[in-house]
């Protein structure tokens, strides 16, 4: 994997075609090539041997540049729950299995990992980062990237930077002091930068003390370039570049998506109005040639990888992700592994899987196993019932299960041009991504047309998502046939990310199938600079009563051995595009867990969500199990896990906590700004520094065995710790480092993770972990001196089990 240009051999030749091929272009070729030619890719240059790089969303999976479940990938956890495993190596084989993921669908440039950090429990879309902790975010991530670009495909780092709130991410400036960009929200990138090399970075919506973030030379070009010496490419992320000038003399060498961006044609017109040193365009040129170099799309160059890593077993590598995630928070009694008996698995998560978050970050599996599919294949036949017990999922969401759908195209005479499947009912199509045949110009409607067989008899409401005109027709009815105008601060999304709206409500027969139909009429706004086709049929199933729904769970509950209740998030709640309002599990499901506990007092609860919810029961059932969004094998891991097969391996990356006692809330901007008024005091920090108390801390997580920390010994900077298993069974225990300063004063956190290893030994077996301090975790940045500064004194090494677990401790004086 190449650093720095020039640091081998190999380097330098790649380096020497770069600028070889750099030379044979004109400067409209050079500007065309720093915009994308449509939604995912930049324009091939023949000429020069250059090839169309193509990039395609992450980070849990490759989608490739169509968006639709015709179009298969591996879906792995969420990276809440990859950061959960505490472990960079495995971080690193999910990274190998995206690089292979990526070359089979022709992906040159994966646009992952999400570093921003858990700023506040509110954070919508915290699903897709890994962390509240800088240093845990970092060291993740750097596996993560090492992992993909083993493999040949390129990464860009994101959202760079403070990019930690969804609410009006377009237009917000966050202010945020020099100490905190520096300690907490640059940390992840540094160390990246530092440690992986990165071959791209992409730069966020927001603005940053007043300069947007696509036209921010400080961060960029001083800090990103000069201080860490990255020598990737710059993209912006999608529709965020706004001006010409600011954003190229700002450090953006990619304006995405096209082919309608600043820059292009815009930008040989400003060189050639003198606003532009043409220099600036070349250096950006030469980032991408660079890139385009490494991943082999330049036929002059050799690739920075030639010999690709073993081919990965996706499936397995999910499971054992996931049970690596998971996070045993509680288990009284030892209620975990499941002893012989009945288990009544409860709750519609339970059925239908929640494996991945909203927004961009979505994928599409060619499977999912659910809990329901896991426990069945595990569980002796006859000792699993099920009961939906409280349905969170209230409102519409895109059409799925017992839709056969395809998709119908046609011009302005009614003719048809094109037909595509459509294996759910959205439709996202953008660029050339067309069924064959059709094209933007021709196509003027477009028809969603099939059947639906339902599997409740009862009132289903169908609905649409997205904006333009639609006839929506069920069973031979014509529900609708009207505008549906864009929510009136809609951002340019909203067809993407927003609510689906009812239209229709049908009385329908389970197991009887009915026609339906929905028609879209193509029209973009003429400003409107995406070629995108996209829409949406939903549907909701008959709402029974709550009460009658819960009545039932507590007769299986009753009747059972043990209760197993999936509690879950919806993506009303948790995706891309806005932020939360409380951390409330939706719907009744706080209800049916306390009836459920009271009917067995052998309850465990399974909470598949991304990131916090409050659980106000948690002390009324036996144990708690964070699943996280688990991914396409999570139901199969659960299994593993709740049977005792594998022990939950996971540690919480963030603190889990009520939201009348978390410390940081604010994600709504006053007057267009969002004040960091918290300063470097986020997550267990800020916890700590206001003396509240979580429900969970930061580290915590429970095995199947239990642990005996004998010793810690400290040389210089390095801690050796030995520990013991004194339990019955093999495991895995996470040793967490925190360095606390003797007298850290007002404006310095109590403690911070310095360090941690994963360890392994069998039952009475010791083992050792050896952890490293870094330099890092000893300075703060001197706003005065505008650099880092190294604080000496007295420091205590806290050896621990999670920030409030500390078992050893050493002092050490620098």
């Amino acid at each position: 994997m190449a650093g720095t240009p020039g640091t081998s051999p190999a380097d330098s030749a790649r380096e020497a075609a770069v600028d070889a091929a750099l030379g044979k272009l004109d400067l409209d070729a050079k500007a065309r090539l720093l915009s994308g030619q449509d939604m995912w890719s930049l324009p091939a240059l023949p000429e020069i041997g250059l090839k169309s790089l193509v990039m395609s969303d992450g980070p849990i999976g490759v989608r490739g540049v169509r968006w639709t479940a015709d179009d298969p990938s591996v879906a792995l956890p969420s990276p809440t729950a990859l950061a959960a495993t505490w472990d960079p190596q495995l971080a690193r084989r999910a990274g190998t299995l995206l690089a292979q993921e990526a070359r089979r669908k022709g992906v040159h440039v994966l646009l992952a990992p999400t570093v921003n950090l858990h700023r506040s429990p509110l954070g919508g879309r915290h699903f897709e980062a890994y962390s509240e902790d800088p240093y845990l975010t970092g060291l993740i991530g750097t596996g993560y990237v090492q992992g993909v670009q083993s493999g040949g495909v390129g990464t860009t780092v994101k959202h760079f930077v403070a990019n930690d709130a969804e609410t009006d991410r377009f237009t917000v400036n966050n202010l945020v002091s020099r100490r905190a960009l520096r300690e907490l929200y640059l940390a992840p990138f540094e160390l990246i930068v530092e440690n992986a090399h990165p071959w791209g970075i992409m730069t966020a919506y927001n603005t940053v003390n007043g300069t947007t973030m696509t036209e921010h030379r400080h961060l960029v070009n001083e800090v990103l370039r000069g201080e860490w010496g990255f020598d990737g490419y710059n993209v912006s992320d999608w529709m965020a570049a706004r001006s010409t000038v600011g954003a190229i003399e700002g450090g953006l060498d990619v304006a995405m998506p096209g082919p309608q961006t600043v820059y292009g044609a815009p930008l040989a017109q400003a060189v050639r109005d003198g606003k532009v040193e043409e220099a600036v365009v070349d250096e950006a040129v030469r980032n991408v040639l660079r890139l385009a170099a490494r991943v082999g799309a330049l036929e002059s160059a050799e690739p920075a990888v030639t010999a690709l890593p073993e081919p990965v077993d996706g499936i397995a590598l999910a499971r054992e992700i996931a049970r690596r995630a998971f996070v045993l928070v509680r288990n009284e009694n030892n209620a975990l592994p499941l002893k012989p008996g009945t288990v009544a698995l409860i709750g519609a998560a339970a059925r239908d899987a929640r494996v991945l978050g909203g927004g961009s970050a979505t994928v599409f599996p060619a499977r999912i196993v659910s809990p329901l599919d896991g426990l069945t294949a595990a569980l002796p036949e006859g000792t699993l019932s099920y009961a939906v017990g409280a349905d969170p999922t209230t409102e519409l969401a895109v059409a799925d299960k017992g839709f056969e759908l395809r998709a119908v195209c046609r011009d302005a005479d009614g003719n048809v041009i094109g037909t595509a499947s459509a294996p759910s009912g959205q439709i996202q199509w953008m660029g050339s991504d067309l069924p064959e045949g059709v094209t933007h110009d021709r196509l003027h409607t477009v028809e969603l047309t099939g059947t639906f067989t339902p599997r409740e008899t009862g009132l289903h409401t169908f609905g649409i998502k997205g904006t333009g005109h639609f006839t929506l027709t069920v069973d031979g009815t014509t529900y609708y046939d009207d505008l549906q105008g864009p929510a009136d601060d809609s951002d340019p999304f909203e067809a993407f990310f927003g609510a689906p709206v009812p239209r229709a409500q049908a009385e329908l027969t389970a197991g009887r199938p009915v026609e339906v139909s929905l028609t879209y009429v193509y029209a973009l706004p003429e400003d409107f600079p995406l070629k995108v086709v996209a829409f949406a049929l939903a549907h909701l199933e008959p709402q029974r009563d709550g009460d009658e729904l819960i009545a039932e769970a507590v007769e299986a509950a009753r009747a059972a051995d043990t209760a197993v209740v999936v509690v879950a998030t919806t993506d009303r709640v948790e995706s891309e595009g806005f932020d939360r309002k409380d951390l409330d599990l939706p719907g009744r499901q706080d209800d049916l867990v306390r009836a459920v506990a009271a009917a067995n007092p052998n309850t465990v609860v399974v909470v598949n969500s991304g990131s916090p919810v409050e659980l106000p029961w948690r002390d009324e059932v036996a144990a708690v199990l964070l699943s996280w969004f688990p991914g396409q094998e999570g139901g199969a891991a659960l299994a593993d896990v709740l049977t005792g097969a594998y022990e939950p391996g996971g540690r919480l990356p963030t603190t889990w906590g009520s939201l009348s006692d978390a410390p940081v809330t604010q994600v709504v901007p006053e007057r267009g700004e969002l004040a960091y008024t918290e300063d470097v005091f986020i997550g267990y920090r800020a916890w700590e520094k206001q003396g509240r108390t979580p429900s969970y801390p930061f580290g915590h997580g429970l095995g199947y065995t239990d642990w005996t920390y004998e010793s810690v010994e400290v040389d210089g900077t390095t801690a050796t710790i030995r520990v013991r298993n004194c339990g019955e069974r093999a495991g895995r225990e996470v040793v967490q480092v925190y360095l606390a300063p003797a007298e850290p004063g007002p404006d310095r956190p109590a403690r911070r993770l310095a360090g941690f290893a994963g360890v392994e030994a069998a039952p009475g077996e010791t083992a050792e972990a050896v952890i490293e301090i870094p330099r890092r975790a000893f300075e703060v940045w001197d706003e005065e001196t505008n650099s880092w500064s190294f604080v000496k004194g007295s420091y205590e090494i806290q050896v621990s089990r999670s920030i409030t677990d500390r078992r050893l401790t050493a002092t050490i004086n620098v």
